[in-house]
């Protein structure tokens, strides 16, 4: 089943205000909240009390606020934007919402969501920016918590700093082509010199430094980040890696890498698919070289997404050489690779004191001569083993093993799509192996660790290997073709 990210109900809008009317029924606290919150636009208040507290009518004489003292009727909401009923009376706010829902004005009833048009988010005011957080009325606590969380990350100096951007919007909409080089001027006056004296309150200074940023004309240098992207859940990319899909103009990835992932780049990112997936080649490595030192030579910022980590089995060193060939900057972040992500979902220690202290990573395709790999009297020495790719090849690195002198007996771990919701466990011995060949059934990546560590994993939630194997080698293949 794939990952879906559950729908708003209500989606978030920033409204033109400016000089429009905002009506707020009701006399007491709530409506004072709401004129205060409202106050902080350049709306045209107009506030409907017959009977105001005190502390409203010090904010009424305080603001010049519009102030409808008498009884309430539908005429006097005619010509506002937005209403809000805020009078603590259920049946009056219920009129309230009615009316203006006849006159086709959204309307907010405080503290009754079920009756709302629309919510009121906790803001985090920097104008021109305004951070908006909503819970459609579910939490306002913790949107208040939220709002204190971010107003302490952002810098007074936001609201200075994007008015002087609005300043330089036409000129670099005039002297920088529309695109990669744009962009660039704006990520350095926002993270650059012109921040940073905006940040001591020189704005003269960062204006200055504006103009030298816009009229330096340096060509774009293009830039390749080979990334992983970890075993496949979205939270397990690391922050570094998270903030380089943010700044990308283009995200090259593989085709296992879920699209939850690739999700969390740019959203006008190009997105470019090289999939390397079991008889589905459709580019080569060569290519995706090619294409890489391409994108480099244009300027782009290219994220390169790999899975799980670039340097395991992630044939990066061939990409990292073509751009050093070609000139093009680049960096490595790594990335939780399948044989971490496979442990932590069996809770299975991959070095254990007494046990085992050595770990091997391996596809198990070196198998295939006569002689032994390395590896395999590693394994008899006692290490843990993780194989790559590991269903099709279960059967002969099992037999291979046992034909060098491994136990039998050694305990088996398998993980289909690690660290996934949808993941799928089994455990066994190293003879209970080779029935995962017939699995059909297992149609995402599997991932096997073999040694005595595993012995010491967590077997509650993942099924018997054996199971399979007794059924003998026809009924799992009949069963693998029926799924």
């Amino acid at each position: 089943m794939s990952h879906t990210t559950p729908k708003l109900n209500a989606f978030p809008v920033f409204m033109r205000v400016e000089g429009q009317t905002v009506a707020i029924v009701g006399g007491g606290e709530e409506a004072l909240a709401k004129a205060r919150l409202i106050g902080q636009s350049s709306a045209v208040l107009r506030i409907i009390a017959e009977n105001a507290e005190p502390a409203l009518l010090a904010f009424i004489a305080q603001t010049g606020t519009n102030h409808f003292a008498a009884a309430y009727d539908a005429s006097q909401l005619e010509g506002a934007v937005m209403v809000f009923a805020a009078s603590g009376d259920e049946e009056l706010d219920r009129r309230v919402v009615t009316d203006a829902r006849r006159l086709s004005i959204p309307a907010n009833a405080v503290d009754r969501p079920e009756l709302c048009d629309f919510f009121t988010p906790a803001l985090v005011n920097r104008a021109p920016v305004a951070i908006a957080i909503g819970t459609e009325g579910a939490g306002p606590v913790l949107a208040q918590m939220l709002r204190g969380r971010i107003d302490r990350m952002l810098s007074p100096s936001l609201g200075p700093l994007a008015i002087l951007a609005a300043s330089f919007r036409g000129a670099a909409e005039n002297l920088l082509p529309r695109g990669n080089a744009r962009r660039r001027f704006w990520n350095d006056f926002f993270a650059g010199a012109p921040a940073r004296a905006a940040e001591a309150g020189q704005l003269s200074q960062a204006h200055d430094a504006a103009v030298d940023l816009l009229l330096s004309n340096v060509p774009a240098c293009g830039h390749v980040a080979l990334v992983g992207a970890g075993p496949g859940a979205e939270d397990l990319l690391t922050l570094r890696a998270h903030r380089l899909l943010m700044e990308a103009d283009v995200i090259v990835h593989d085709a296992l890498v879920p699209e939850a992932v690739v999700a969390m780049g740019r959203r006008d990112a190009e997105r470019l698919p090289v999939g390397k997936r079991k008889g589905c080649h459709t580019k080569s490595q060569a290519e995706i070289n090619a294409l890489l030192v391409e994108l480099g030579r244009e300027g782009k910022r290219v994220v390169r997404l790999k899975s799980g980590d670039p340097l395991v089995f992630g044939r990066a060193g061939e990409e990292m050489a073509a751009l050093r060939d070609a000139g093009i900057a680049y960096e490595v972040v790594p990335g939780v690779t399948a044989a971490f992500a496979a442990a932590a979902d069996f809770e299975l220690p991959l070095t254990l004191r007494g046990v085992s202290s050595s770990m091997v990573f391996t596809t198990g395709h070196d198998l295939k001569g006569n002689s032994l790999p390395d590896w395999a009297k590693l394994a008899i020495s006692g290490a843990t083993v993780a194989v790559y790719m590991g269903r099709s090849v279960a059967a002969e690195v099992a037999g291979r093993l046992i034909e060098a002198g491994l136990s039998p007996d050694t305990a088996v771990a398998v993980v289909e799509n690690a660290s996934l919701a949808n993941r799928r466990r089994f455990h066994g011995t190293l003879a209970d192996l080779p029935s995962l060949e017939a699995r059909a059934d297992l149609s995402g990546p599997v991932m096997t660790i073999i040694g005595d560590a595993v012995a010491g994993a967590n077997f509650e939630r993942s099924e018997p290997l054996a199971a399979h194997r007794h059924e003998g080698a026809s009924s799992s293949v009949a069963e693998g073709v029926q799924q």
